[in-house]
């Protein structure tokens, strides 16, 4: 049995219900799906969320509504981050946060569900928001380098579980890193820019070498360039295909190895957009 895992960075859940999010949903349905930056107040989350839960009704991916597993976060800082998570596997468990990160500019990055598919295969699933950084403000890369620590340290402990035979883990996000030359699409100059100087590339080489994660997308591509998940508004870089490659699956061998397809779904035009990232959906024949 194959199940389809999505990320995909909303860049406000309110602004990509307007601009047409729901008809996705309704054509996808995607077993997981991660969110990140929804940036809105709880209320809202839980009304859009409950309308996507009609959707997946509608599909046949649950029996009614409520049967749609959904859990997320909020950002303490209003109108900032906020992640989000639906299945319409079984949750066996949910955790919110990483340990130690208590400030507010923290909250609503990282929520994890464990999920069992019918044939009994438990993966934990996290969905990610990692700061994007500027690279002229210390603050703000301070604060995205002391968030990608605690975040080593949560992947060290995921890949022992899945080490000692226990739960399988996927990282599902927006990770605000453009790794190798081939995920971005202006390298030489770019590599005094947040999310693509070498500090943070570090980083995701220490994932997939010391933490054995791997980096799905690229495993099944191949050294192609991108596939791009998130282009600027700014200009024509959408039209022109200038992009960066952000958005990823960073999973435990044994669910890597399952990966039999993935699918970037960039819109066909700029105006058929509902957020300026494309979600990203991996197939896995779990």
């Amino acid at each position: 049995m194959t199940i389809t895992i999505t990320t995909s960075n909303l860049n406000g859940i309110r602004a990509a219900k307007r601009k047409g999010i729901d008809a996705w949903g309704r054509a996808n349905a995607p077993d997981v799906w991660c969110m990140q930056e929804v940036r809105a107040p709880q209320q809202d989350v839980d009304a859009i969320f409950d309308g996507f839960a009609e959707e997946y009704a509608a599909a046949g991916k649950v029996k009614g509504p409520g049967d749609l597993g959904r859990m997320n976060e909020v950002c303490r800082v209003r109108g900032r981050a906020g992640v989000g998570l639906l299945t319409d596997l079984e949750v066996l468990g949910r955790r919110f946060g990483l340990p130690g990160l208590d400030e507010d500019v923290d909250s609503g990055r990282w929520i994890e569900a464990d999920v069992r598919t019918p044939q009994g295969y438990v993966i934990t699933v996290a969905c990610v928001y990692v700061h994007a950084g500027q690279a002229e403000d210390e603050t703000k890369m301070a604060q995205k380098y002391r968030f990608l620590d605690a975040m080593g340290e949560r992947l060290a402990a995921l890949r022992d579980e899945a080490a000692r035979g226990g739960r399988q883990a996927v990282l599902c996000g927006d990770f605000n890193i453009a790794h190798t030359p081939l995920d971005i699409r202006n390298a030489k100059a770019n590599v005094r820019h947040a999310g693509f100087l070498p500090a943070e590339r570090a980083y995701v080489d220490r994932w997939t070498d010391e933490y054995e994660f791997v980096d799905v997308v690229r495993y099944l591509a191949g050294d192609i360039d991108g596939p791009y998940t998130w282009w600027s508004q700014r200009g024509r870089a959408f039209d022109n295909n200038v992009g960066w490659r952000i958005d990823y699956q960073f999973a435990t061998p044994e669910l890597a190895e399952t990966a039999c397809g993935f699918v970037v779904d960039k819109a066909p035009t700029y105006e058929a957009r509902w957020s300026d990232h494309a979600p990203l959906t991996v197939r896995y024949d779990v």
